[in-house]
């Protein structure tokens, strides 16, 4: 006999989630503008402050990468899992340094996309239809992710009402779940998530705040977690050349660092900032969440010393997620109802924010750099918002469908395919931004080098790691394939650019003074 559902933890989920739904459709009114403009409805007027920012910018990359997909790689394999705290302390100088320039070039050449930069930068609409397109696959598995966490925490609560489309069974919930974020990112647009990402932000710090107090009195302090951990997941190997542990975990941070502010999501979240120094200040405030991020990663550890199963009593009968349900089993092992519930909450808002904003960056995409381009260049300023509109259902559509045609044990093997792909772009947008030398054409062909490279790795892996093992001078070295791919990538790109070069490079629209 199955353990009757618990009312209230399903209770304060609904009325929280439905608090957020209110939220999403009033957000169309909230610093009103015209939403048949795409900078509008899709940049959210570029006219976001500091605070703001702060919070859309979190809710962008703070997701349920975070807080389901972390902590269950923890749990599952040990401290490699710590790696996404380094990544996040290197991505922040990189927004300080770089991002600012990108800010200043948008803004003053009406750019809505990082392959807008790439176009008018390199005067190449091959390149930058290639920009385009990678970010709107790369996004794909990312979105996938988000609504795995939504699912996880669904089946936790025990709400198994399923239905049937094209074959694929789908959890009702998540469906009423996927149905209200298209409502609201169609008529709201990026205004939506970004209103939303402030009540994110005040759940998921209440949750963290409870976590790190509760739990360890329960367990009996931190000392007594870490030593309930088998020793061989609390530290990565001592001498990386007899089983190199080491090169793996290093080029995760690496490679997730260098990539992350490449997704359509956070140049989207960058542009539609008020101002350079705007960016700067949120750069320096940032590692805030990077502390919180570290506090979170430890509940893979806490759910292991509450000796919790990784699939909670209410989820039987859903399809297993492995790891991933180590965190909703752990609150509901050790959280009274009503805070479980708001925990639960928290976790999927932190998802439905990201998501939002990653379907209407990739809807931006499609609108400016595939439709507009190819299909329609004298589409009015109304026509283009439409279609943004109707492309963000799209690409969210594809992210269900990810979830479905791949599911996986860690979900976080997701986000790391989709850093594989959207690394390849590093060259022709955050090198483009300090230089053009290196040729439209050349990068090109690094491009598809690297994607090509990249996917191959992935396959041979069955879709199911990111971490490649090369073979060099005899060493078998684990290495993240977006870092492999892309330093191919480069050495392709260098290469044939001293070729290239010789022939021209194409026209650059953009002048010094717009980077400052």
């Amino acid at each position: 006999m199955s353990a009757p559902l618990d009312v209230v933890a399903i209770t304060v989920f609904i009325a929280l989630f439905g608090l957020v739904t209110i939220l999403g459709f009033f957000a169309g009114r909230w610093r009103r503008g015209d939403l048949d403009q795409l900078h509008e409805w899709g940049l959210g007027g570029r006219r976001f402050g500091t605070v703001v920012s702060w919070f859309l910018l979190g809710g962008d990359l703070y997701t349920a990468y975070t807080f389901v997909a972390l902590p269950a790689l923890l749990f599952g394999a040990g401290a490699t899992g710590f790696f996404a705290v380094p990544y996040t302390i290197i991505v922040w100088p990189i927004l300080f340094v770089v991002f600012p320039r990108l800010w200043s070039v948008s803004h003053r050449r009406g750019y809505v996309t990082a392959a807008d930069f790439v176009r008018g930068r390199f005067g190449n609409h091959s390149l930058a239809t290639a920009v385009a397109i990678t970010g709107i696959v790369a996004t794909m598995p990312y979105i996938a992710l988000q609504l795995v966490g939504i699912e996880v925490v669904i089946a936790s609560l025990g709400l198994h009402l399923s239905v049937t489309v094209a074959g694929y069974t789908i959890e009702l919930p998540l469906l009423i779940a996927f149905v209200i974020l298209a409502a609201y990112t169609y008529t709201s647009g990026l205004r939506a998530p970004a209103m939303i990402a402030i009540v994110k932000d005040i759940l998921i710090y209440a949750t963290v705040l409870a976590v790190i107090i509760v739990i360890p009195v329960e367990l009996g302090g931190y000392g007594h977690i870490f030593a309930s951990v088998d020793p061989k997941k609390l530290l990565l190997p001592d001498n990386p050349f007899a089983n190199p542990g080491q090169f793996s975990y290093a080029t995760l941070a690496l490679g997730s660092g260098l990539a992350l502010f490449l997704y359509p999501h956070a140049v989207t979240g960058i542009l539609s900032s008020s101002g350079r120094e705007v960016i700067k200040r949120n750069a320096i405030a940032m590692p805030a969440y990077a502390f919180a991020l570290g506090l979170i990663s430890l509940m893979g550890f806490m759910a292991i010393a509450a000796g919790v199963k990784s699939m909670p009593q209410y989820a039987h009968g859903f399809r297993d997620f492995g790891s991933n349900f180590a965190v909703p089993a752990l609150l509901l092992h050790m959280f009274p109802s009503w805070l479980v519930g708001v925990a639960f909450a928290a976790i999927a808002i932190g998802a439905l924010v990201p998501a939002a904003i990653m379907s209407i960056a990739s809807a931006n995409l499609f609108t400016r750099n595939i439709y507009k381009e190819y299909f329609n260049p004298n589409c009015t300023d109304k026509q283009e918002s439409r279609i943004a509109k109707i492309a963000s259902l799209i690409v969210k559509t594809g992210g269900l469908i990810f979830i479905l045609g791949f599911p996986q044990n860690y979900a976080i093997v997701l986000q790391l395919l989709g850093g594989i792909w959207i690394s390849q772009t590093l060259p022709a947008v955050m090198l483009g931004i300090y230089t053009r030398w290196l040729n439209p054409w050349a990068l090109l062909l690094g491009w598809a080098t690297g994607i090509g490279a990249g996917t191959w790795m992935a396959w041979t892996l069955s879709f199911k790691s990111a971490t490649y093992v090369l073979e060099l001078f005899g060493t078998r070295v684990p290495c993240y394939a977006a870092v492999s791919a892309l330093t191919l990538n480069l050495a392709v790109s260098i290469v044939l650019s001293f070729v290239f070069n010789a022939f021209g490079r194409g026209t650059d629209e953009t002048v010094a003074e717009d980077y400052v």
